[in-house]
């Protein structure tokens, strides 16, 4: 059944996520009136009216690209916390994240996206990283590499001496355990900051604008379309344990995605030292 989908003509779910965001993000970009502004579990989660609605446009419009898929989004995920053991399951799974980097969309800023990706009995099979803001759509196909408006990307190497640039997650997010862990990347070597956009910060890895991202928290939505964006550009990816990252969860954290396999080795060796 996926790989059948697959060897289809995979447009129209591009042109799903561009529909999304052109009917429920891009109008309310800079529009937003403070009653459309939620905190979920605190300041630093935000929730908007616009990613309710798209989220709701993706989930009727990628159903009916793939009958028997079922849909884990963020938001259907806070309402309901059970809708993530379909990552678990056998039906194909598109994983949803409306609008990935709610605050800098709060601010009216355009490092914002929206990411959706197909998974598997726990494979990342696709994935699409839409920027509205900027026009940009980035896909990953499992073994057909990955592509930025058409145009195939590489996530190459970094020099040998070079000094890693790593997007960490933010410390608005972090406990005191995981800022410690997260310390071993104040060292020298590193050109270490906090995270804008998840998704954003993926791509640029996969492009080779930065050399890796490190994060302690796995919410399927906000990595899956990156990780495989990362892969399919030649990157690598591994959690501290040495092992793969794991959509369902369970992971030893934090994790890191990189340019190449030295550059994931390094970043980890300091995980493991502030750790």
């Amino acid at each position: 059944m996926i790989d059948d989908f697959l060897a289809g003509d995979l447009t129209d779910i591009e042109a799903a996520v561009r529909a999304a965001a052109a009917a429920e993000i891009m109008p309310r970009h800079r529009q937003l009136a403070e009653d459309e502004i939620v905190e979920k579990n605190g300041p630093h989660d935000l929730v908007t009216v616009a990613d309710r609605r798209a989220e709701e446009h993706l989930t009727a419009s990628l159903g009916r690209l793939l009958p028997g898929s079922v849909v884990v989004g963020e938001e259907a995920v806070h309402a309901d916390p059970k809708v993530y053991e379909a990552l678990g399951g056998d039906a194909p799974v598109w994983i949803v994240d409306p609008v990935d980097g709610t605050r800098q969309f709060v601010r009216g800023e355009t490092g914002f996206c929206t990411l959706v990706a197909l998974a598997h009995r726990g494979e990342v099979v696709a994935s699409w990283t839409y920027a509205p803001a900027l026009d940009q759509m980035a896909v990953a196909v499992r073994g057909r590499g990955a592509h930025v408006d058409g145009t195939a990307i590489h996530a190459g190497s970094p020099a040998p001496d070079a000094v890693l640039r790593v997007a960490m997650s933010h410390p608005d997010y972090t406990s005191d355990e995981q800022k410690r862990a997260l310390l071993g990347l104040r060292a020298d070597g590193f050109a270490a900051r906090p995270c804008g956009s998840a998704g954003l910060e993926y791509l640029a890895v996969a492009r080779g604008e930065s050399e890796a991202v490190a994060f302690n928290w796995e919410y399927a939505w906000d990595h899956a379309a990156g990780l495989l964006l990362v892969t399919e550009a030649g990157g690598t990816q591994s959690t501290l344990s040495g092992e793969p990252f794991r959509i369902a969860g369970g992971n030893a954290l934090p994790f890191t995605a990189a340019r190449d396999r030295a550059t994931a080795d390094r970043v980890l060796a300091a995980l493991r030292t502030g750790a």
